[in-house]
C-alpha cells in the first residue's frame, strides 16, 4: 500500500505535525506551523502535493506520468504525486524528504537553528 506507506513516512520526519486546516478529507503535514505536504485521496487513488525546486518539479513531471503540476498549489514549486504504484517507494521517499528540507531551509533562523541542534543536519536534509 504506497499511501500507507506516504503518510506513516510523512508523519516519522523530524517534528512533523499533521494538521486538518482545508477540511477532514485533506490532511496536511507540517513543520513549525510551514506546510510540506498536503495528502488526500481522489477517489480510491492517494495524491500528495509536494514542494520542490521548479527545475526538480519539472523534470520529475517529465519521468514521470502520476507526477503533476501541485494541484491547487504555486506550480512552478510544487508537484502533486498520484500514489498508484508506478514510482518507486524510495523516490517517494526522496521526494518526501526533499520537500521537508526546502521547507525547514525556509524557517527563521532561530527555529531551523534549534531543529539542527535537535535532529542533526543529515536527518532534516536528506
Amino acid at each position: 500500500m504506497p499511501d500507507q506507506h506516504a503518510k506513516s513516512y510523512l508523519q516519522g520526519k523530524p517534528d512533523a505535525w499533521l494538521d486538518h486546516p482545508f477540511g477532514p478529507d485533506v490532511a496536511v503535514y507540517k513543520i513549525r506551523g510551514k506546510m510540506f505536504a498536503t495528502f488526500g485521496y481522489e477517489g480510491d487513488v492517494a495524491r500528495i502535493n509536494l514542494k520542490c525546486d521548479p527545475e526538480e518539479a519539472m523534470a520529475l513531471r517529465d519521468i514521470f506520468a502520476s507526477v503533476l503540476p501541485g494541484y491547487h498549489m504555486n506550480k512552478a514549486h510544487w508537484n502533486t504525486v498520484i500514489l498508484d504504484g508506478s514510482i518507486p517507494k524510495g523516490e517517494i521517499e526522496r521526494m518526501i524528504d526533499r520537500s521537508y528540507g526546502l521547507v525547514v531551509r525556509g524557517l527563521k533562523k532561530a527555529e531551523r537553528t534549534a531543529l539542527e541542534v535537535r535532529h542533526g543536519s543529515n536527518s532534516l536534509y536528506k
